[in-house]
């Protein structure tokens, strides 16, 4: 089910718990990478996917190869690839059995968000959570941060 409304939106920010960041960058300047650090800011448990990075260490989180590798469930894939090779990434997501995907600004590709639809995931395309997050709070439509989430600064930048 694509999910556009705020309330929709909210809910699965507030009921994810762990997220695969597909397509996660260990340069600081990339949108992936922010995004990442702001995912673990708010309290999400992220798993990286890359299989450039495979095996080594991203904000403090092992980096998986591939969806298929991911040693747990997760609740929500958050990808940050390029449109066309979203089908493909769609596909490991429903084959892994991860009940909702969130696809980045920009990324937008019709055959893969009918692929996601069909396969009854829930669906955000062409939003960014560290956007949706802080408007969603702002609205009243989410809590506050959690406690746990209000890490040392020293480690939320290591």
């Amino acid at each position: 089910m694509l999910l556009e409304s705020d309330e929709t939106i909210a809910t699965l920010l507030s009921t994810a718990k762990r997220i695969a960041l597909i397509g996660a960058s260990a340069k600081p300047k990339r949108p992936s990478h922010r995004v990442m650090q702001f995912l673990l800011d708010e309290g999400y448990e992220v798993l990286p996917v890359n299989p450039g990075l495979a095996g080594q260490k991203l904000l403090g989180q092992t980096v998986y190869a591939y969806v298929a590798e991911l040693p747990t469930t997760v609740d929500m894939a958050d990808i940050f690839r390029d449109a066309a090779s979203l089908p493909g990434v769609t596909q490991d997501v429903v084959d892994a059995g991860i009940p909702a995907m969130w696809t980045q600004l920009g990324v937008v590709n019709v055959e893969a968000e009918r692929t996601a639809v069909d396969a009854g995931l829930q669906l955000v395309a062409d939003r960014c959570p560290a956007i949706e997050v802080p408007r969603l709070r702002a609205a009243g439509l989410l809590s506050a941060r959690p406690i746990h989430a209000l890490r040392p600064l020293r480690e939320s930048i290591a």
